[in-house]
């Protein structure tokens, strides 16, 4: 049995698939219940509460674990989740870390999450770390906009990012979840190229045939918008990062090449499979 967390969202869905194609047992946790691949189990959890994964773990000899805002709510213990895992018979856990780790270790999600990763490390589990960049799903959140005026909105319209498509996070954790080959490796997870705001959006118009402005917003009203959805201060690290990223944040990986063999997709392959999102 392999459990994935977040299995409702953008990476943990298409791993959950994967793994069952593959012929494993799957048992996947979301907050709310959630339609899930037939023959998958599915557990409804609450990550921060006091019995965390246990409701899951029965049976398990994996875990992928992704965290998200679970690592930092009131109450939560995610170094307890590894204890938990552990405590059931879990062998092995796949962690979904981030590049930020590595690239600005300062913040205060970056030295949570590499507390975790070292916790993992020193737990007597076999492990491997998975740290991507920027996702190519977060075009997503200019979707409204594309459908209602045919406009993207967005700052530093010219500063661009190896951004990652999550199916590409999802099959090199399904890797590492199966292939001892990959354990004990922490991978930076990025596309096949940079790419900057202004190039997503004439791909997004590509697939769709129809054009797409792009409207270059100021830093002010891009964290105006952002912190409808997300705390201050994590709006003003992805603004940092969006508008100077370091030289290693834009250097290509070749982590998805190692793992999978082969390159990780365009952001018009991700385009291209989302496009009704825009329309």
């Amino acid at each position: 049995m392999i459990v994935v967390t977040g299995a409702t969202g953008n990476i943990g869905r298409p791993l959950t698939r994967a793994l069952a194609e593959a012929g494993e047992q799957v048992t996947a946790v979301s907050r709310h219940a959630a339609a899930v691949p037939d023959g998958v189990r599915h557990v409804v959890a609450d990550l921060a509460g006091p019995d965390g994964l246990a409701p899951a773990l029965a049976g398990a000899k994996a875990l992928f674990l992704l965290l998200s805002g679970d690592l930092h709510a009131v109450g939560a213990n995610p170094a307890g989740l590894i204890e938990q895992a552990a405590a059931a018979g879990v062998r092995r856990v796949v962690l979904l870390s981030t590049q930020g780790v590595v690239t600005r270790p300062h913040g205060r999600t970056r030295i949570a999450m590499r507390a975790l990763e070292d916790g993992l490390r020193e737990s007597g589990l076999d492990w491997a770390i998975l740290r991507p960049g920027g996702f190519a799903s977060n075009a997503l959140w200019w979707a409204e906009s594309v459908r209602t005026r045919q406009v993207v909105a967005a700052p530093y319209g010219d500063i661009g990012t190896p951004i990652i498509d999550p199916a590409d996070i999802a099959e090199v954790a399904a890797a590492c979840l199966l292939d001892d080959r990959h354990l004990g490796g922490a991978y930076e997870l990025t596309g096949p190229e940079v790419i900057t705001p202004r190039q997503q959006t004439a791909a997004i118009a590509a697939a769709l045939g129809t054009p797409v402005r792009f409207d270059e917003l100021t830093r002010e009203e891009a964290k105006a918008a952002m912190v409808q959805s997300m705390p201050p201060e994590l709006a003003d690290d992805t603004l940092d990062i969006l508008g100077s990223p370091s030289p290693a944040e834009v250097r290509v990986s070749p982590d998805v090449q190692r793992v999978l063999g082969r390159a990780p997709r365009p952001f018009t392959d991700w385009a291209d499979r989302h496009i009704d999102a825009f329309r």
